[in-house]
């Protein structure tokens, strides 16, 4: 398993590191991206753009994609909150891929479960995430022993 991902990056900078980031064996890509996309206010549209992208290569390769989505804050207005939690679901289904709809799911919000920002998981918090993504990424790992595996997962999202 190696994590690829870069405090504070946008789905830009995961594209932008996708091709080494796919280097090897990977067989599973677990895709955990937008959350600082929602926080910027970014783009929906570009969003949705830089994670097809990411989707589309990576099943191309036959590597196995597992989706997890994220919530923008509300101070962007309902709109914006609406269509950025749809671009995951949408692309989930679109693209026929393993879907986590809320990765922080049971953490966010609650703060013993973060540090003082109020947004980043603690550790109680960070196992609570990880038992989560595993629920979903297990189902697609080989299941013999002896085979080599080869994971794929980032915090913010490539490899």
């Amino acid at each position: 398993m190696v994590n690829a991902g870069v405090s504070g990056d946008t789905s830009a900078g995961g594209l932008s590191r996708l091709d080494w980031s796919l280097e090897g064996d990977v067989r599973v890509l677990v895709v955990e991206l937008g959350g600082n996309d929602g926080l910027r206010g970014l783009p929906v549209e570009s969003l949705k753009q830089n994670l097809t992208e990411i989707i589309t290569r990576a099943k191309r390769r036959g590597i196995k994609v597992v989706l997890t989505g994220m919530e923008a804050p509300p101070n962007f207005g309902a709109s914006y909150t609406a269509e950025f939690r749809r671009v995951y679901r949408d692309l989930a289904k679109d693209h026929d891929v393993t879907f986590v709809p809320f990765y922080l799911e049971g953490v966010a919000g609650n703060p013993a479960l973060n540090i003082a920002d109020g947004i980043h998981p603690n550790a109680e918090g960070s196992r609570i995430v990880e038992r989560s993504i595993w629920r979903a990424v297990e189902p697609l790992l080989e299941k013999n022993p002896a085979a080599s595996t080869s994971l794929g997962a980032g915090r913010s999202g490539t490899r």
